[in-house]
C-alpha cells in the first residue's frame, strides 16, 4: 500500500481484541484503507454496515476484523451445537470464496476459530464431511451453502455475523433468490450483525440491504479515480498482425513476476494461450470452461508466482483477488468504459501502483472515447517502434489476433471503418507520424 491511500487510522488505535491484532500484524496491516477507516468504527460499535466498495480496496480484511472483533467479544448461544455455526460469509463466486477463505487464515490465524470453505464444482463428499465436523465460520457459494444446509449438515439458528460479498453479482448471476432464502432463515436481523458489500448501491441492492440488514449505515468509497491515479496507463494502436508481436515484445521487457492479459472472448484466450506458450512463456487462460480444480490450480500457480502470465476475459476474473500484480495488458480494449477500470485496478490492489498497457486496435478503438470520457482524461499514447516488435514469432495451433472476416457486424462497412482499406486514417503506420490519427477516437469510426 502507498501512503497517498493508506488513511490516518490505524488500526492499533481501534480497541482491537489482541487477538485480532495478532493477525494484523502477521498480515503487515499498519494503517486503514478508507473503506476500513469508514467501515470498522460502525461495525465494532455493532451496527450494521452496507458498503460501497470494489475489491482490492480492502474490504475483505474491513468485514473480518469486524467478524472476529465480534465473535471474540461475544460468548456463542449457551445451546450451540457443533453444526451451529457462529458466523457466515457468502460470495457470489468460488474463486472469491477461496480467496476470502485464504485471507480469513491469515488474518484469524490467532483466533482459535475454526473456518470452513465450501463452493460448487469439486470436492462435494469433501466438504460436506469437513462442515460437519462443525466450525465457527462458514464462508460458501449460495447453491453449495443451500444444499448442505437442506440437508442439515449445519445450521443457522445461533449465527451471530452474516457478510454478504459482492451483493451486485448476486444478482447478475441470478443467485438472489437463494440469498433471500439463506437471509429468512438466519436469526432476525436484529439478533445478528450484519455487512453487505457491494461495487454499487443500486436501487436493487440497498432494497435488500434494507429489507434484511437492520437499518444499515451506508458508506460509500468511490475507487475508480484513485484506481485510475495509481496506475501508469499507456496505449498503442497496433493493426491487427501487430498484436502479438507487440504483446510478446512488451512481456520481455517487461519481465514481470505476474503478468494479467485481458481479452474480450474464450476463444481469443485459448489461442493466445497456445501462441504464448509457443513463444517460451508459461502461460494459462482462465476461463469459464476450465475445470474447477484447474483453475485454483492456475491461480494459485499465479499467485505464487509460478505462473507468469494469466490471461482472462472479464466473467472469469470478475471478483478475483489477486495481489502484487505489477503489470495488467488490454490485449482487447473492453467494449464497456466500467471495465477498463476494473481490469487496470487490478495492479493498483489496496494503493499500489501498478503498468497499465492498451492495444487499441481497428476492432475495438470505437469503445476508446467512451472510456477516456469514463476516465476523465487522454490516455497517453506510445508510437510502436520497430524494436518493439518481436521478430521470429512462433505462431500456436490458430492466430489468435485474426480478425474477424469483412463485412460481419463491424463498426461500418467491412474493414475500412470509413473509406478504404483497413487504416483509421491513412493505414496501419499512419497513426505513428509524430501523433497517431485519432479517427476513431472522435467523429469518426
Amino acid at each position: 500500500m502507498t501512503e497517498a491511500h493508506l488513511g490516518p487510522v490505524a488500526f492499533a488505535s481501534l480497541g482491537l481484541h489482541p487477538k485480532v491484532m495478532d493477525g494484523i500484524r502477521q498480515a503487515g496491516f499498519t494503517q486503514c484503507t478508507p473503506i476500513q477507516a469508514q467501515t470498522l468504527p460502525i461495525a465494532l460499535a455493532g451496527r450494521d454496515v452496507a458498503g460501497q466498495a470494489q475489491t482490492g480496496t480492502g474490504k475483505t480484511a474491513a468485514f473480518l476484523v469486524a467478524l472476529y472483533q465480534a465473535l471474540l467479544t461475544r460468548a456463542p448461544a449457551p445451546s450451540r451445537s457443533p453444526t451451529s455455526i457462529r458466523a457466515l460469509i457468502v460470495a457470489p463466486t468460488r474463486e472469491l470464496a477461496v480467496q476470502i477463505h485464504r485471507d480469513a487464515l491469515t488474518l484469524g490465524a490467532h483466533t482459535g476459530l475454526k473456518h470452513t470453505v465450501v463452493f460448487g464444482g469439486i470436492d462435494y463428499e469433501k466438504q460436506r464431511l469437513e462442515l460437519g465436523q462443525g466450525c465457527d465460520v462458514l464462508i460458501g457459494t449460495p447453491g453449495r451453502l443451500i444444499d448442505y444446509f437442506k440437508q442439515r449438515v449445519f445450521d443457522l439458528r445461533h449465527a451471530q455475523v452474516l457478510v454478504l460479498d459482492e451483493a451486485d453479482r448476486m444478482f447478475d448471476l441470478g443467485f438472489i433468490a437463494d440469498i433471500r432464502y439463506i437471509l429468512r432463515r438466519l436469526p432476525h436481523p436484529e439478533r445478528r450483525q450484519s455487512m453487505l458489500f457491494s461495487a454499487t448501491l443500486s436501487h436493487r441492492v440497498l432494497e435488500l440491504a434494507y429489507e434484511h440488514l437492520n437499518n444499515p449505515e451506508l458508506v460509500r468509497i468511490e475507487p475508480d479515480k484513485m484506481t485510475v491515479d495509481e496506475v501508469r496507463q499507456l496505449m498503442y494502436y497496433p493493426s491487427m498482425e501487430e498484436k502479438v508481436p507487440l504483446l510478446i515484445g512488451l512481456l520481455h521487457q517487461a519481465e514481470a513476476v505476474r503478468t494479467l492479459v485481458f481479452v474480450n472472448t474464450k476463444r481469443t484466450a485459448e489461442r493466445l494461450e497456445s501462441t504464448l506458450k509457443a513463444n517460451g512463456f508459461n502461460a494459462q487462460a482462465l476461463s469459464g470452461d476450465v475445470p474447477q480444480n484447474k483453475r485454483l490450480r492456475f491461480l494459485r500457480d499465479f499467485h505464487d508466482g509460478k505462473l507468469a502470465v494469466l490471461i482472462a476475459t472479464d466473467v472469469a476474473s470478475r471478483g478475483l483477488h489477486i495481489p502484487d500484480v505489477s503489470h495488467v495488458f488490454n490485449f482487447d480494449l473492453p467494449q464497456d468504459a466500467p471495465d477498463y477500470v476494473h481490469r487496470i485496478g487490478r495492479t493498483a490492489r489496496a494503493g499500489a501502483e501498478g503498468d497499465a498497457i492498451s492495444f487499441a486496435c481497428e476492432e475495438y478503438a470505437v469503445s476508446l472515447p467512451e472510456i477516456e470520457s469514463y476516465v476523465g482524461h487522454k490516455i497517453p499514447f506510445a508510437p510502436i517502434s520497430p524494436e518493439l516488435l518481436a521478430t521470429g514469432v512462433v505462431a500456436g495451433p490458430a492466430h489468435a489476433h485474426r480478425p474477424r472476416h469483412a463485412g460481419g457486424n463491424r463498426h461500418g462497412g467491412g474493414r475500412g471503418h470509413g473509406g478504404g482499406g483497413r487504416g483509421h486514417g491513412g493505414g496501419p503506420r499512419g497513426r505513428r507520424g509524430g501523433h497517431p490519427s485519432r479517427a476513431h477516437r472522435g467523429g469518426g469510426s
